[in-house]
């Protein structure tokens, strides 16, 4: 599923337009996504993704990367032999869609705002 357009609080997927925080998996897309601690990112935030077993989750902090990836979140994907991509959205987004054109088992959980 190709990001056709991101902005801030606004994702467009497939002609669809978005303006919740989601997961993006290869053939579906999980919105709203909502978080225990909202800008603090948990390892149970990310289950759903984390079920579907990818080679990495590309993470977006949002626009101003407010949204924190605490290192034990991280340690916990690589546990699972997932590799943990953290970036702000909009640079998320460029590395989910490059990985998806080279047919990369990849899963996005995308915050869209601050």
């Amino acid at each position: 599923m190709e990001i056709e357009k991101y902005s801030f609080g606004s994702i467009t997927i497939n002609g669809k337009e978005y303006d919740k925080d989601l997961i993006i998996f290869k053939d579906k897309v999980f919105s709203p996504w909502w978080r225990e601690e909202g800008h603090n990112l948990s390892i149970k935030d990310l289950q759903k993704a984390i079920e579907e077993k990818p080679s990495s989750i590309v993470i977006g902090t949002g626009a101003d990367g407010v949204m924190k990836v605490p290192g034990k979140t991280l340690e916990e994907l690589e546990k699972k032999n997932i590799e943990p991509i953290v970036e702000k959205t909009g640079k998320a987004v460029k590395i989910y869609n490059e990985k998806i054109h080279k047919d990369e088992d990849v899963i996005a959980c995308l915050h869209l705002t601050c």
